[in-house]
């Protein structure tokens, strides 16, 4: 590393001390003005032009001045450095500003080192009561920061001194420092010779501007505690509260918790609903003072005590909130002293041992104390000190959870509190009864934290429901990624492509998380920002559950984000804006769909697969299963539904790795599998061999109205030898099943109806069976020790591995042509075909074997021309369930197109049966042949 110097130059007088950072520092100072003269790197030849900037900028009486400008403070203001020294985390010195006028001066914005459009600084904006604070980034318009409340008027800023260093500093006002004036959030106002006293702290920093932001939030903490216990934050019994995500602060006066109508608890209820919309609550706390506190002499702890079932009632309902995954707090008020008299912290710990409480709200306080938590602890462990408003750095060694106060109502989107002590656990305050508030959602999420529910206020209006599902979203993917947004690799806002959609990075070894917020209505689907590729990684955006694949724009690699639009009538409210979240996650899940069937595979780290039919909820079950190898039937697992299947593997709740296959609406796919029959090594009377060999297996259909199934086209099978009947199976076998079996279907519309009194009509013993269902047919091929064949087997057997498209010996390829153009269906004679071969479709059935001139070479017979066969594939797709069917029939109607194309079909011609009951699908034209498999 570099060594760099810093030199402090103090009129006449020089001081020179060796840093080990990254640069020599030079500060000029004057009676009139404060600049920085050079900057040089050490062993550098040339020093970096600074123009001579200044030390400092700030507003003054509403204009922007300069420390080494007259322009504006010349017979004004006065500015001198003092105490400047050098420590271990860079320099440090005190500016001091004194009224030297008659007049009373106001004093704001003070920015180290200048505001300029080519650093990156924080300083107010505008004329908020609350929250002024603004980040400035070059090329971008300033976003405003919630900072911490003891520096709301602080002074940020940073930028490039070299390829790889920042110089960056923080100003911050010390409040008591003022004399002779007076203070607001962020000015102070000096009257007649008084002034104010600035701390400034600089020093270099090895990368961005962000590496800059987290040196003077994180590791510095703002230059509030130099040394942090960190304590509280290493208790194990306490380390829950920094991964919970919602909570809802409740009136015991409300409906949710008592009901003084029916005298009923109905709190679990309410517990059980969250569990639905929003995953549950990892906490709830409730609140029987306030506004009735002071009615009678009863002090806050009495009333607990007179709620209904008193503690005792209050304590089993905290047992029963527990076993559903949810904690109880109860709250503290520090201001009562004014009803009966009892020592608060034995009324603390009294409570908590007449309640067992989770933790404790902490009202009006945005700090706590030992005296609190020792209050807790010697009652059992585990209990969260909860503060009303955020802590200050210096606080929070002292407390581990606190709240992003409503006060400010439409708060600030980025929260700046989270890159000082991510494992800190912050809520943002909410109410629901004013407006829809899916922007305190959004931002909580876009920030990494959780939300308090705040319903103290009534109402319950009737989008409750839709917000709370909206929460559920967010809040699942908070909890699954909870590590990476308590850990330390928070670096907010980084480079993206578009204006007003932000995306803060939330890194981990092995996981890395973006949030996106934008508040563009229009919505937003475009490359956004750069992110690093690497082997065995991959993208997934888990906000909508898509694969994402990287796209080099010149040397970077971009990746695309997507925002929902919203109605643009709600810029500026709580319910603006829209939110994206994308994962760099390890490849751990294997996943393949072959028609209805879906391969997964993983290895066998983890402790569960989700497999979700859409969009993760917690209103919805997954399937639930055990990393490993999985082979399973969607269709058996989430029956019609079309869509994305999304696969997530998880460890104790936390997202591993998330993949996903779709089905697209309207795909048909096989539903049906194959019952291998019992094996032989001869063929059964009645049935010809079909050798082993290899199938390249294409189909035609008609019209496609229905779309007809893509598996499996255009694929070559390795045939294992079977054996297959001869002809299709006809009335007299048909009968010797009814009769060994006394076979009745359910459903017996049509069943048969060619026969007259249970028997075929005399004459007619050998031709095919018609009149039968798919299941008529497989309840045969069971009996018979038998099954239906494939599409694939059929074909197979029927082209042979030469791939006829004619059972007989062919003389041309292509006798029949069908072409759907335009809804124009041309059909072309069957010339060509003699008929001694087949039936050309003179509708009249005839016995099996009366052509045999027609067989091909494995001897099978009647494979056009005669019934439409049934295959075992059974397909559905979202509206249709169908069976596929081979060979034609003797039935060819043609006074239109529009008819199914019977007559002879070529043997990869393919006709869907649809299904809607047996009895509807049973026809004169329809029978079955049987394949049996071989040993």
């Amino acid at each position: 590393m570099k060594k760099i110097r810093l030199l402090l130059l103090y009129s006449t007088f020089f001081t020179q001390i060796i840093f080990s950072q990254s640069v020599k520092l030079g500060l000029q100072l004057s009676s009139d003005s404060l600049s920085i003269k050079q900057l040089t790197i050490e062993n550098s030849s040339e020093p970096i032009n600074t123009n001579n900037f200044s030390l400092v900028s700030f507003v003054l009486n509403g204009k922007l001045c300069y420390s080494n400008k007259q322009e504006g403070i010349k017979n004004i203001l006065q500015i001198h450095l003092s105490d400047y020294s050098l420590k271990p985390t860079g320099l440090s010195a005190i500016i001091h500003f004194t009224n030297i006028s008659k007049d009373t001066i106001q004093l704001e914005n003070v920015v180290p080192f200048e505001e300029g459009k080519d650093r990156v600084y924080i300083t107010g904006k505008g004329k908020h009561g609350l929250s002024r604070t603004h980040l400035f980034i070059p090329g971008k318009e300033p976003v405003n920061v919630i900072v911490p409340d003891n520096a709301w008027d602080m002074g940020f800023s940073s930028f490039a001194i070299d390829g790889q260093t920042q110089l960056t500093a923080l100003v911050r006002r010390n409040r008591q420092s003022i004399k002779n004036g007076s203070r607001t959030r962020f000015e102070t106002k000096l009257y007649p010779g008084g002034s104010v006293e600035y701390t400034i702290n600089a020093e270099t920093v090895t990368g961005n501007w962000h590496n800059a932001l987290s040196q003077i939030f994180q590791k510095r903490m703002l230059f509030d505690i130099e040394n942090f216990d960190n304590s509280l934050y290493e208790r194990k019994d306490l380390q829950w509260v920094k991964h919970a995500y919602v909570n809802h602060l409740i009136m015991n006066w409300d409906k949710f918790y008592y009901d003084a109508a029916d005298k009923k608890f109905h709190i679990n209820d309410f517990l059980q609903r969250g569990k639905k919309l929003y995953g549950g609550d990892e906490f709830i706390s409730l609140w029987p003072t306030w506004p009735t506190l002071g009615l009678d002499p009863r002090n806050q702890f009495d009333l607990y005590r007179d709620l209904p079932g008193g503690t005792k009632a209050l304590k089993q309902l905290a047992t029963e909130a527990r076993a559903k995954g949810t904690k109880l707090f109860i709250s503290y008020n520090p201001w009562d002293e004014s009803t009966r008299s009892e020592n608060h912290f034995e009324g603390i710990s009294k409570l908590i041992q007449a309640t067992s409480a989770d933790g404790m709200v902490l009202d009006t306080k945005g700090e706590s104390s030992k005296e609190l938590q020792a209050a807790a602890n010697k009652i059992r462990p585990g209990v969260i000190m909860y503060s009303e408003g955020m802590a200050v750095p210096k606080d929070m060694p002292g407390i581990v959870s606190g709240r992003v106060h409503n006060a400010l109502y439409y708060p600030p989107m980025l929260n700046l509190n989270k890159l000082i002590k991510p494992s800190f656990a912050i809520f943002r305050v909410a109410e629901l009864y004013k407006e829809p508030i899916q922007r305190e959602f959004a931002t909580s999420f876009f920030n990494g934290y959780g939300t308090e529910i705040n319903i103290m206020s009534p109402g319950q209006p009737d989008w409750v429901e839709e917000q709370y599902k909206y929460l559920g979203r967010t809040t699942s993917i908070l909890r699954e990624n909870t590590h990476n947004f308590v850990a330390n690799g928070f670096t907010p806002l980084i480079e993206t492509d578009a204006d007003n959609i932000w995306v803060n990075e939330w890194t981990l070894p092995a996981k890395t998380i973006y949030t996106i917020y934008s508040v563009r209505p229009e919505g937003y689907k475009d490359l956004l920002f750069a992110v690093i590729p690497e082997q065995g990684y991959h993208f997934v955006d888990i906000w909508h559950h898509r694969l994402l694949i990287p796209k080099q724009i010149n040397k970077l690699w971009k990746i695309e984000a997507e925002t929902n639009s919203f109605h643009k009538k709600n810029m500026g409210s709580n319910n603006e804006g829209e939110v994206d979240c994308i994962a760099k996650l390890p490849i751990l899940i294997q996943v393949s769909r072959d028609g209805d069937n879906i391969k997964i595979a993983t290895p066998t780290t983890g402790d569960e697969l989700r497999i979700w039919a859409g969009v993760p909820a917690y209103n919805k079950n997954p399937i639930r299963l055990k990393p490993g190898k999985h082979n399973f039937s969607i269709y058996e697992k989430f029956g019609c539904y079309e869509g994305d299947i999304i696969i997530q593997l998880m460890e104790n709740g936390i997202l591993m790795d998330e993949n996903l296959v779709t089905i697209t609406p309207g795909e048909s796919r096989r539903i049906s599998f194959v019952e291998k029959t019992k094996k032989t090594r001869t063929a059964l009377p009645g049935m010809v061999t079909i050798p082993a060999g290899s199938f390249h297996f294409n189909a035609t259909h008609g019209d496609a109205f229905i779309s007809y199934p893509k598996q499996d086209l255009d694929s070559t099978f390795a045939m294992t030898t079977f054996y297959m009947d001869t002809f299709p199976i006809t009335n007299q076998q048909y009968f010797q099943f009814i009769k060994a079996t006394h076979y009745h279907p359910i459903d017996t519309v049509n069943f048969l109806s060619h026969w007259k009194n249970g028997k075929f009509v005399s004459g007619q013993e050998n031709f095919p069976v018609v009149y039968i269902s798919y299941e008529d047919a497989k309840a045969y091929a069971v009996w018979a020790g038998k099954r239906l064949p494939t599409e694939i087997e059929w074909q197979y057997a029927a082209q042979t591995s030469a791939a006829n498209e004619w059972p007989w010996k062919q003389t041309t390829l292509v006798t029949r042509k069908e072409e759907l153009i335009t809804e124009t269906l041309t059909v072309t004679s069957l010339e060509g075909i003699d008929s001694n071969l087949c039936n050309l479709g003179n509708g009249k059935l005839y016995a099996v074997g009366k052509y045999p001139l027609g067989a091909n070479e494995y001897g099978l017979q009647d494979l056009t021309g005669c019934v439409w066969q049934l295959t075992n594939d059974l397909y559905m797709s979202g509206s249709y369930r169908y069976i596929m069917m081979k060979g034609g029939s003797y039935f060819k109607p043609s006074s239109s197109w529009w008819y199914v194309q019977g007559g002879p079909r070529e043997l990869h011609y393919r006709q869907f049966l649809l299904r809607v009951s047996q009895g509807f699908e049973r026809n004169a034209t329809v029978g079955f042949r049987c394949v049996k498999d071989v040993d």
